[in-house]
């Protein structure tokens, strides 16, 4: 299987990360646990959660995830080095506070290496942009942190163009680490969060692309096709929005490219973005083995320029 590297990382993992937000959310223990057994046994590594993942469900407080994984990783501590742990700190944890400070990210970092039963974190990322926060002040924490052992590399997530400019420049003025990736909200559905600015500064600076909400919440797998089908989802609200002539624009193209490669609609939103020269990996979640298999046969798919080209224009931004 093709490997991929993270930006100026030696993180090499096959070109699908596993979002771990459905952990303790809406996939409990047990089933997550197998999921990730069948995720490394597949072949792949790269399992991405967050401190807050996941506070939104009712009971929750966030850190369920990365105590899901921990679990896991204790029940097979032979695995730890077979996989890559990506984390991150930033938005509001109930009772520890949020931002990108010092005193914030060492206690996130320390907080998070408890809840993974880990000594160590592959990628740490910044989840959000702080501009209370010098970056320099940002940089330098996490710089001590590498030198530490905790964590290996940083990255980005939901950074804007000209701050991840900023801290990149930064980082060579200052000698600091520098974020090797970024991961921004993109897929069929949002091309516009991503491409332009964005896109250009990950292509100039070699930062590699993670994106997330890679199906649109789910839309791009073509299982939505009215409101109805949307009730009762865990996420509805995200769906609702793109029953539209463009959404269903978008379906049918992803159809059709689906019946040209024998795959299926979520397979071929995949392999779309993976044939995007800015993106490493897109980030993908299942709350059961028969989903993980169907996302995990995407890299195997290579669409063909008459596919791209029709599924670029009926996905293109408004201008």
């Amino acid at each position: 299987m093709e490997k991929r590297k993270l930006g100026r990382s030696s993180l090499e993992f096959a070109p699908i990360a596993f979002g771990g937000n459905v952990f303790g959310w809406t996939a409990d223990e047990a089933t997550s646990h197998k999921i990730l057994d069948a995720f490394v046994d597949a072949g792949f590594s790269f399992v991405d959660t967050a401190d807050v993942y996941s506070r939104w469900k009712p009971g929750n407080k966030g850190g369920e995830s990365e105590t899901v994984i921990g679990s896991w990783l204790k029940k097979n501590p032979a695995k730890r080095d077979k996989v890559l742990i990506a984390t991150k700190c930033g938005m509001d944890m109930p009772n520890v506070g949020q931002g990108l400070s010092a005193a914030h990210i060492k206690r996130s970092v320390d907080d998070s290496l408890k809840r993974l039963n880990t000594d160590r974190i592959d990628l740490f990322q910044s989840h959000r942009d702080d501009p209370s926060t010098p970056q320099e002040e940002t940089l330098s924490t996490y710089d001590g942190l590498i030198k530490a052992g905790k964590l290996r590399y940083i990255g980005a997530s939901n950074f804007e163009a000209p701050r991840l400019a900023e801290a990149a420049k930064i980082a060579k003025e200052k000698g600091l680490p520098g974020y090797v990736s970024l991961q921004p909200h993109y897929n069929l559905m949002e091309r516009g969060l991503f491409e332009g600015a964005l896109e250009s500064e990950c292509l100039k600076e070699g930062i590699g692309v993670i994106p997330y909400y890679s199906l649109a919440s789910g839309f791009l797998s073509g299982k939505y096709k009215s409101e109805a089908d949307a009730a009762d989802k865990a996420r509805s609200a995200g769906v609702k929005k793109y029953l539209n002539d463009k959404g269903f624009a978008v379906l049918k193209a992803l159809d059709a490219a689906a019946r040209k490669h024998n795959a299926n609609s979520t397979q071929v939103a995949l392999a779309w973005l993976m044939q995007r020269k800015a993106i490493t990996a897109p980030i993908v979640s299942a709350t059961s083995l028969d989903q993980l298999k169907d996302l995990v046969a995407a890299p195997a798919i290579k669409l063909d320029p008459e596919s791209v080209a029709a599924i670029d224009k009926a996905s293109a931004p408004s201008a």
